[in-house]
């Protein structure tokens, strides 16, 4: 508990929270995207080899991960200690020590993890009906289309958390978000080759 109660104040001096919901957003977003594409890839082409479709799924949920963990924290690790440089020739003092010094290493560690984590964690939930009819076959008839579904739903809840988020109207943010994603299907589809 006092390893959660040290992050907390940490996360509330730095203010790292809106970034933190910021990456949740955006690299869930991606991630939701590149599976919706993936899995639109797949059924326009009549491929419905299970083992063939989990694993390109999971080998682009596990690439956004790593993508998202490394590219936060190089971007997160340069801004948090460029803040402490400012804050250190401010306050004429070295702060390395200091709260502020702490969450300056720790912080971006965090961001990073969510960066990375939130698309790989998010496709897994899509991905779930094709795994569950892989393991247990009959299980769930449909697999792809169910994870079609899926995808499209959770676009949507993104798009009504950014919503609640902005204080603007949660369903149109719902909405906007699917109508991006029906969009992406729909080229997807009319692009299949002949």
């Amino acid at each position: 508990m006092h390893l959660i109660n040290q992050l907390a104040l940490l996360i509330k001096i730095t203010r790292s929270y809106r970034i933190a919901r910021r990456y949740f957003v955006v690299n869930g977003f991606d991630g939701a995207l590149t599976i919706l594409g993936l899995l639109m890839g797949f059924y326009v082409s009549n491929q419905i080899d299970l083992p063939v479709i989990i694993s390109v799924c999971l080998g682009a949920s596990i690439a956004l991960c790593m993508s998202g963990i490394t590219s936060a924290y190089i971007s997160e690790a340069a801004e948090k200690q460029r803040e402490l440089k400012n804050l250190e020739e401010a306050m004429l003092k070295n702060l390395e020590n200091s709260a502020y010094g702490q969450a300056a290493r720790i912080i971006p560690i965090v961001i990073a993890i969510i960066n990375g984590l939130t698309p790989l964690l998010i496709s897994l939930v899509i991905m779930s009906p094709l795994v569950l009819a892989h393991w247990q076959p009959g299980l769930i008839h449909q697999p792809l289309e169910i994870a079609t579904i899926l995808a499209f739903a959770v676009i949507f809840l993104l798009g009504v958390f950014l919503g609640r988020i902005s204080g603007h109207f949660w369903l149109w943010s719902g909405i906007k978000a699917l109508i991006v994603a029906v969009v992406t299907a729909l080229i997807i589809y009319f692009l299949k080759p002949l």
